[in-house]
């Protein structure tokens, strides 16, 4: 049998914790697209449309860390919105060196 959610507590220790695994697994996803398109300079298999989408996302999910003053927000947010940045960055530069060679 179940017991009672209020019978099961946990330290804000731990559930600090959980955040903040949450917040590296989910922030590394975006590193290893990261390091290709920086190590190859290729940047075609890109959704321009999804990081600016995912880029609104993670800035609304940061300032609400910030109101809410937690940390595992705040700081897996940060880090993704300057990986999204970069990617970003770098598929417009793709793109602006591409239209300029035809």
């Amino acid at each position: 049998m179940l017991s009672h959610p209020q019978s099961f507590i946990m330290s804000n220790f731990w559930i600090e914790v959980i955040g903040v695994t949450a917040a590296v697994l989910t922030t590394s996803a975006f590193v290893p697209q990261a390091y290709k398109i920086y190590k190859y300079q290729i940047s075609d298999g890109v959704s321009l449309t999804m990081y600016f989408v995912m880029l609104v996302g993670v800035s609304i999910w940061l300032v609400y860390g910030i109101l809410l003053g937690k940390f595992a927000i705040i700081l897996a947010n940060t880090i993704t919105l300057i990986i999204q940045l970069f990617i970003i960055y770098q598929k417009l530069k793709h793109l602006k060196t591409r239209n300029r060679k035809f």
